[in-house]
């Protein structure tokens, strides 16, 4: 197959860079040298909010002299056992779940734990989390965490 990628002009925080073209949100970070704590967003015109840029692996289609802008983390507010919590992420853990629940978390041999959600994004509008899984969060997500005992 054919590598269909090539060089384009893109601003980062109102400065000019060279980019190939499709790249990847890590590669982005990297070449804007955005720091620890900030997070980059693609502009969009309209009133419409700038969406934010996954600093991962996943591809990155850009267009010659598009701009994005660094920005500090978003914060967002998620209903943990009915109790309001902050977090930074775009996405939780099972295991951050649970914590966000209980503190301390309670441990033992027959301690487990059955995490449910709901009003999350289009892309995981409620379920259930298992050991091991992360869920993409936004604001107002609700997650339930029982203790359950093995038996």
């Amino acid at each position: 197959m054919e590598n269909h990628t090539h060089e384009v002009r893109i601003h980062i925080d109102e400065k000019a860079y060279e980019s190939p073209n499709p790249t990847t949100g890590a590669a982005l970070y990297a070449l804007g040298n955005v720091k620890p704590g900030m997070e980059l967003f693609r502009e969009v015109t309209g009133d419409r909010e700038d969406p934010e840029v996954d600093n991962g692996p996943e591809v990155v289609h850009l267009k010659q002299d598009e701009h994005f802008h660094s920005g500090p983390q978003k914060v967002y507010h998620v209903i943990v056992n009915g109790r309001k919590k902050e977090v930074s992420t775009k996405t939780l853990t099972f295991d951050q779940v649970v914590a966000l629940a209980f503190n301390p978390v309670p441990s033992g041999p027959n301690v487990q734990f059955s995490v449910t959600y709901r009003k999350g994004p289009k892309k995981n509008p409620e379920g259930t989390m298992t050991e091991g899984e992360t869920v993409r969060i936004k604001n107002g997500m609700i997650f339930d965490v029982t203790e359950t005992n093995k038996s």
